[in-house]
């Protein structure tokens, strides 16, 4: 058996063995998968390798850049690539292989190729072009159609931004007094939260679609790096699958991103936008101003054929109006001849209708006549018979109390006035 050794004495030999494998520093393709930068400056990061067909974590290393170098390497690199050293970057850097008792195997790195990373960040952005197309989305949003008078602006955007400000005063000072109604939904422009916060925007709009015409999303100007949530496929999904029209004014020069190629309309900068909604609006004052004239142009033509056929009907009115009045005052005379004939006829025919209603009418006359009299006759006599008169000439008397005729005892109470009626006179008593 041979002699044992310590822990420590084993790390050194390690270590040895490390600086001598590797004395130089090496280039090493990787991924990182977490980056954290502390308070001294120094940037700690977890570089990892992926099997290209599972997606399975195959290795994985921690890694360092101390702040002397971070300060050089973060600049360089965001600034040649537009990308910020974010989980999820692939890169290529030269690093030399430390070992610590304490901390393990570790990577200092030195440098970075920003190159390598260019090639891998323009797949990845082909990847996703290619994915929106194959879901047949890319060109959903530009296929919307752009309201004639886009007035109603939904801006997403930091409140803070220089970009916001600048598109609110291009847009509301506008030369032409155009009204617009903006309306800010404020969402983080930047850095590893701005997709999400930009998604949760696109989100609180789509709650009140009916309210606006357009969606605007803008920001200032500020790093290439900055705009790398711009290439992300799912707020490229978002704004493709918008039901209304989106216009992006993000402020950069160089090409499009992939929220600018799913846009309805891409604008370079946050007043480009301003322009291009006052533009609208003024091909639509145009188009109505053209309208206006084509109408007032059309109204003439209209009113010069009404006055010219007019012309024509008066000019021939005199001889339409004397060939209308002759042939008028012959249908009279036609109804007059038929007028005369027809009463005529009428007359006659009632005539012969009377004379023939005569003969009967006089019979039945007479007869009515002598049933009418035979009925007075009767009536006569026995008004005869009930007059009482005819009754006092045959001896009887009637009675009167108090201006009332009596016809009972029970009438007459003791010291009434009581006129006795003979046929020849009256007798006044007092009842006892």
């Amino acid at each position: 058996m041979s002699e044992a050794c310590s822990l420590y004495e084993l790390n050194e030999r390690i270590k040895d063995a490390l600086s001598v494998s590797f004395s130089q520093p090496l280039w090493v393709k990787a991924e990182i998968s977490e980056i954290r930068e502390n308070a001294n400056g120094h940037c700690y990061l977890e570089l990892i390798e992926k099997d290209a067909k599972s997606d399975r974590i195959t290795v994985r290393n921690k890694a360092t850049i101390w702040s002397f170098t971070y300060r050089m390497l973060k600049p360089y690199f965001e600034t040649a690539t537009g990308e910020e050293l974010h989980a999820g970057v692939k890169i290529l850097i030269a690093c030399t292989v430390e070992y610590h008792e304490l901390y393990g195997l570790s990577l200092n790195i030195s440098d970075i190729d920003p190159t390598y990373t260019l090639g891998e960040v323009a797949l990845r952005r082909q990847q996703i072009i290619n994915q929106l197309q194959e879901e047949g989305i890319v060109d959903m949003n530009k296929e919307l159609e752009m309201a004639v008078t886009p007035q109603r602006i939904a801006v997403i955007s930091s409140a803070t931004a220089a970009g916001y400000g600048d598109f609110l005063d291009q847009l509301q000072g506008n030369s032409f007094g155009f009204q617009f109604y903006p309306h800010l939904f404020p969402a983080i422009m930047q850095g590893d939260r701005s997709e999400q916060s930009l998604i949760e925007a696109l989100d609180k709009v789509y709650q009140h679609t009916d309210k606006f015409d357009a969606v605007v999303i803008i920001r200032g100007g500020g790093a290439t790096a900055d705009l790398s949530c711009f290439d992300r496929y799912s707020l490229a999904a978002h704004c493709a699958q918008f039901p209304l029209p989106v216009l992006t004014g993000i402020g950069h020069q160089r090409d499009n991103t992939i929220l600018d190629i799913v846009a309805h309309a891409c604008l370079k900068t946050p007043t480009a936008v301003a322009e291009f909604l006052i533009n609208r609006m003024q091909k639509a004052q145009g188009l109505l101003e053209e309208q206006k004239e084509n109408m007032v142009q059309i109204i003439d033509e209209i009113s010069e054929m009404h006055a010219n056929s007019l012309k024509e009907r008066t000019r021939k009115l005199p001889q339409l109006l004397l060939g209308r009045t002759t042939e008028r005052k012959m249908q009279l005379e036609r109804y007059q001849l038929q007028l005369k004939q027809k009463a005529k006829t009428n007359i006659t025919n009632r005539n012969q209708k009377l004379s023939g209603y005569c003969q009967p009418l006089s019979v039945l006359t007479n007869r009515m006549i002598r049933e009418q009299r035979h009925l007075l006759e009767q009536k006569e006599l026995q008004l005869k018979y009930i007059n009482p008169l005819t009754i006092l000439n045959k001896g009887y008397t009637m009675t009167y109390a108090n201006g009332k005729r009596v016809t009972s005892v029970a009438d007459v109470q003791s010291g009434d006035r009581i006129t006795t009626a003979f046929k020849d006179g009256n007798i006044e008593s007092v009842a006892e």
